[in-house]
């Protein structure tokens, strides 16, 4: 894994000093809200990292529950209607981001979500300030074209950073975005909070209790928002196929007001006979303890998952992972070592992957776990994401001339 940090990035990019010596150099992120998810959860760790590095960090958003965690960090927020795809709304905010970038002195506008990017590349442009990308999904191509216009001013940065080398090639396919423009940097977990180190006993009761689980079980966990591509359904038929009631199956997530999905999945548990193994749980705020609660984890997601956040926490804590076989879980399991890969929507698959996990031996699990965690420190960490984000500040910053970068995950076990 590679040891620099965010400060010796910075510091060190493309063998140059930056040309902001003298100053603290400032970066805009820019996305629509500041509410629960990958695209948050990124924009506050970065923010902190820029902090930290004596750089000064400004998000613009609508706001939402994460901007404590920003002003907590040392970050500016400013709140501005970024989540708006309303035309007049998105020209007002041209001019809106041209007073931040003014006013705060911004070197770099970085933009993680399509709305906002629009204006934040006019208001670069405007202010003849450097401009970047995250690629955060594959997004709805639409008809016509027009949603394809749309979604390229993803591709449209000076570097575009991918999350996965999935989204990468996607970029490359879809939009023929330059390859030399764009940065692979996959999304990290935070092993402060993902270690099984620091789960307390006493959290991994209270969790049991309230989730009634009786010992002495296998839990299978699939955490997800309950929506239909996140494939709780595949789930349940495969339970069906096992055909197997000495195992408990967890379903975590919200519904998010999807009442009638949530209604089909439990009269689908029932027409199957299912009762007894799988039960809907709604969010929890205790992730960590709750994958130390679980033998399994899986990610059963019927379209393709942009990096899925779930795939690698799981490996983190310890647990191997059954994902389906396309997107970027080809690349953050080693199939048969830290997890296996099923084929997408096909419950026999995913049974038959079941049975090989509930029939490894102890040793053999614990082999698997540990292999898993070594994986996800050598390539999946919050810090390594960092890094490799300020390294892209440092290039545009330094002027370097965008080059054609490869970098894969590191296989802990190879040479």
């Amino acid at each position: 894994m590679d040891e620099t940090t965010p400060i010796d990035a910075l510091e060190t990019a493309a063998g140059q000093p930056l040309p902001s010596a003298g100053r603290q150099p400032v970066v805009l992120q820019v996305l629509p809200a500041m509410v629960t998810g990958g695209v948050e959860r990124g924009t506050v760790e970065v923010a902190q990292a820029l902090v930290e590095a004596g750089w000064k960090a400004v998000v613009c958003s609508a706001g939402g529950p994460m901007v404590r965690e920003l002003t907590r960090c040392g970050a500016i927020h400013v709140e501005l209607p970024m989540a708006s795809k309303k035309p007049w709304v998105m020209r007002q905010n041209v001019g809106r981001l041209v007073d931040v970038i003014r006013e705060h002195g911004v070197d770099i506008v970085h933009a993680r979500s399509r709305a906002p990017a629009w204006s934040a590349m006019a208001a670069a442009g405007r202010t003849n300030t450097r401009f970047m990308t995250t690629f955060h999904g594959t997004y709805n191509l639409g008809w016509f074209g027009l949603k394809h216009i749309y979604n390229s001013v993803m591709t449209r940065g000076e570097r575009v950073i991918a999350i996965s080398e999935f989204i990468a090639e996607h970029a490359r396919r879809v939009y023929g975005t330059e390859p030399e423009k764009i940065r692979v940097i996959h999304r990290g977990v935070d092993l402060k909070k993902f270690d099984p180190v620091r789960v307390s006993p006493e959290r991994i009761i209270q969790l049991a209790h309230r989730w009634r689980l009786p010992d002495g079980f296998p839990v299978i966990m699939l955490p997800g928002r309950l929506t239909r591509w996140k494939g709780q359904e595949v789930l349940i038929r495969a339970l069906a196929e096992l055909g197997r009631h000495d195992v408990r199956c967890l379903l975590v997530g919200s519904d998010q007001g999807r009442a009638g999905y949530r209604q089909e999945l439990l009269d689908l548990i029932r027409s199957l006979g299912l009762t007894d193994v799988v039960h809907l749980v709604d969010e929890c705020n205790d992730m960590p303890a709750a994958y130390m609660l679980t033998d399994i984890a899986v990610s059963a997601s019927t379209d393709p998952e942009a990096f899925g956040r779930v795939v690698v926490e799981a490996q983190a804590m310890g647990r191997p992972v059954i994902a389906t076989s396309h997107g970027a879980p080809r690349e953050t399991i080693l199939p048969g070592r830290t997890g296996w890969l099923t084929e997408p929507g096909d419950p026999k698959s995913l049974a038959d992957a079941l049975a090989r996990f509930l029939a490894l031996s102890a040793e053999e699990r614990g082999d698997m776990a540990e292999l898993a965690q070594t994986f996800v420190r050598a390539n999946f960490t919050k810090e390594a994401m960092c890094t490799r984000t300020l390294e892209v500040y440092g290039e545009l910053l330094a002027g370097t001339p965008p080059v054609v970068q490869n970098i894969q995950p590191v296989d802990p076990e190879a040479g």
